[in-house]
């Protein structure tokens, strides 16, 4: 495996905000005009949401759209691979288990890890044995 450089907080936002401009916003809007904002609207975009941010890591090497555009990408930790469908999973269930149950404390631990560690990973990283790293 090269050694690549891990990607930080503020790279990793604004891969965040990127996805949710680019897809999650005009997915909620689609949904909104074809359901014509029933309450099933929520549930629909949360269900495709979810998927996406599950399956596109695993079709296109650890990219999602933000991710592509930011230069970073998801793999492995223990051999630089692009992360497979349980490891997403692992990455995304598991890791939202963590955060309801510990009712958000988690994600603030997260976000303190990504921003202080030297290999900026967070705790649903270590969950699923994945960081994120710059291309």
């Amino acid at each position: 495996m090269t050694v690549n450089e891990p990607a930080g907080f503020w790279i990793r936002l604004g891969a965040l905000l990127l996805d949710a401009l680019i897809i999650a916003l005009p997915l909620s809007l689609i949904i909104l005009i074809i359901t014509g904002g029933r309450h099933s609207e929520e549930n629909i975009s949360e269900i495709l949401s979810f998927l996406y941010n599950l399956l596109t890591p695993v079709f296109w090497n650890g990219y999602t759209v933000g991710k592509r555009i930011c230069g970073i990408r998801i793999v492995k930790v223990n051999d630089g691979a692009s992360p497979g469908l349980g490891t997403m999973l692992l990455r995304n269930v598991v890791a939202y288990l963590v955060y309801v149950f510990t009712f958000g404390i988690a994600v603030i631990v997260s976000v303190i890890m990504v921003a202080v560690r030297e290999d900026k990973r967070s705790l649903h990283d270590f969950i699923a044995g994945t960081m994120v790293i710059r291309d």
